[in-house]
């Protein structure tokens, strides 16, 4: 078979300079380079023979196939190469080629560096022993193979030929931005923006607590009514709202001591958001909410109808309303490759153990351990609109055995997701640690399930059982978090109590954090043992826990990401792999 390679790349002059050739020389002809055919051994198969043993890899997992393998099922092993699986094969080849170029530029800044280290090094020591040994000691570096060598640059120029070829159409400008992205620009219009949303969350929030003083609207008789039903309808933007302000300070504090978020999480060079990106999405959702409230303040029904009015009831509805349309939008607004990045990763965890378990995967389904109140708002919203309650504003779902039902459910769902996710890890990595975590999320689950049948079915039967799983459970997992999850704890660490390798230089941060991280841990007792604080009415009581328990997965974010970090630093992963799309089978070669 007769195999053509490409010439030389003819990339490196640029337009200018091939016109000024060009105007030099007239109408001389310019030799064209000829590719070069190289000739192989003649009983090599033909073209369009090698589709014959070229076979297509399937390594897009589904959850049907994950069932197949589970039961040993065999699978379909030949794959037609119709438009469908060609255009999968393209994306894979695409992303196997920029993940190999990236690998190539990561050679060639470590070889520039150790040069340039070099050169350093022999600078100041001609400068402290008042010697020129920098010249001859930099000639044999460069003379070296280190210094010398253009293989990584020449295979750097045959990467992007053949790249620009087949997946730019011969557009070196586009072929470029792929394989080499650029960082992302801060905007002024997105720092203008933030900050615009966010003045007007805080003078929406001043304003709401001036109108509540000023129409004494505590004080009337609608307000157990209005706390019962309003307010947990709007708390589930305010829990929404305070996780995604936590995310941005974790996104600032994670480039402020140079963790890589971006390659652990696996985003696409050039999508991720920065922290003004989430601060805008977060402040823009808050003001919504908040002129929603103030829309909302009325507290008293009309005589006649006894009814209040129907538009500004379903305000809250319309609202969830709007944020799932902006979710599930499929144009390229509002940071869609970033959405669909989330929705991927949520499906996978509702669809688990079905999908391989990957970091994005288990930190996601570790953020809703965290919102299993707002869960709860969600699962209030279907009743209270879907019971009719809301033209009364009255609250008939906690007399409802369907709705008590599912708040069992809908408490469990997170903790379910992540123990399947453990016990997929257990059955793939064999790894005895994933069934131990396994066993944390079931006891977690047993304790979730008796503190909720205690806030429905009040005795000191379930009381008891809430009190011993719960606190077994917290002890468990405050010491998963500060061992495993953090890697804190080593006694025979260089920095005691704490770990060899440390990113923030306070040491006494990570007291605190931990120390903070037990308290808030234990924040839960307030709803076994119904502790009166100034009078505040339940639901307050449940809003401030469950933004506790927000506010300390904030903090373990960012301590469990530095930890990841750390291991990628010292196992030396820089970059991840991408598997082939074909395989080619050389056995029949080898038998004739």
């Amino acid at each position: 078979m007769e195999i053509i390679e490409e010439g030389p790349s003819m990339h490196d002059e640029s337009d200018e300079e091939k016109e000024e050739k060009e105007s030099k020389h007239g109408k001389q002809n310019v030799p064209v380079q000829k590719p070069v055919v190289i000739n192989y051994k003649s009983r090599k198969p033909a073209p369009l023979q090698i589709l014959d043993r070229v076979k297509i890899n399937n390594t897009l997992e589904t959850p049907l196939s994950t069932i197949k393998g589970f039961l040993n099922v065999p699978q379909q092993t030949e794959l037609k190469f119709n438009r469908e699986n060609l255009k999968k094969v393209e994306n894979q080849l695409k992303r196997a080629f920029v993940e190999f170029y990236q690998k190539l530029r990561l050679l060639k800044s470590y070889s520039f560096l150790n040069t340039l280290a070099f050169s350093k090094i022999m600078k100041k020591y001609d400068k402290i022993t008042s010697r020129t040994a920098a010249s001859s000691y930099m000639k044999m570096v460069d003379n070296s193979y280190l210094g010398s060598s253009e293989e990584v640059t020449k295979l750097m120029g045959r990467v992007e030929a053949t790249f620009i070829k087949h997946f730019a159409n011969s557009n070196r400008s586009k072929g470029m931005n792929i394989l080499r992205p650029k960082a992302r620009k801060q905007r002024h219009r997105i720092t203008f923006s933030t900050g615009f949303f966010a003045g007007c969350t805080f003078a929406l929030i001043l304003a709401l607590i001036l109108i509540i003083r000023a129409r004494n609207i505590m004080g009337k008789e609608g307000r157990i009514q209005y706390m019962e039903t309003m307010f947990p309808l709007y708390s589930l933007f305010g829990f929404v709202v305070l996780h995604m302000v936590m995310y941005a300070a974790n996104i600032y504090f994670w480039r402020r001591f140079r963790i890589n978020y971006a390659f652990i999480f696996g985003f696409k060079q050039g999508t991720e958001l920065g922290y003004r990106e989430v601060l805008l999405v977060s402040f823009a959702l808050a003001v919504l909410a908040l002129a929603s409230v103030l829309s909302n303040l009325d507290m008293e029904m009309d005589p006649k109808t006894m009814d209040y009015q129907t538009f500004t009831e379903i305000i809250p509805l319309i609202l969830v309303g709007v944020v799932f349309i902006i979710l599930f939008l499929p144009f390229n607004i509002l940071y869609r490759s970033s959405r669909f990045f989330f929705l991927t990763c949520l499906f996978h965890c509702i669809c688990a153990p079905l999908y391989k378990v990957t970091l994005p995967d288990f930190f996601l389904a570790d953020q809703f351990t965290s919102q299993v109140q707002a869960l709860r708002s969600l699962e209030f919203y279907v009743c209270y609109y879907g019971w009719g309650d809301f033209r009364h504003r009255q609250n008939s779902c906690k007399n409802n055995d369907v709705f008590n039902t599912f708040s069992f459910i809908i408490a469990v769902i997170p903790y379910w997701s992540r123990l399947l996710q453990c016990l997929r890890r257990l059955f793939e990595e064999k790894d005895p640690l994933q069934g131990y975590n396994g066993l944390k999320y079931f006891l977690t689950i047993v304790a979730v399930c008796f503190r909720t049948a205690y806030s429905l079915n009040k005795g000191l039967g379930w009381e008891v059982l809430a009190l011993i799983f719960s606190i077994a459970a917290a002890i468990v997992g405050t010491y998963w978090d500060l061992v495993y999850d953090w890697g804190l704890l080593q006694r025979h660490s260089k920095n005691r109590w704490l770990r060899d390798k440390l990113l923030i230089p306070q040491k006494s941060v990570y007291f605190g954090a931990m120390v903070l991280n037990v308290l808030l841990r234990f924040a839960w007792l307030q709803t076994v043992f119904n502790f009166k604080l100034f009078t505040l009415h339940r639901q307050t009581l449940i809003t401030i826990v469950a933004s506790l328990e927000i506010i300390r997965r904030g903090m373990w974010n960012f301590f469990r990401l530095e930890n990841e970090h750390l291991n990628n630093v010292g196992k030396y992963r820089a970059f991840k792999s991408v598997p082939l799309p074909f395989n080619y089978d050389e056995d029949e070669d080898k038998d004739e």
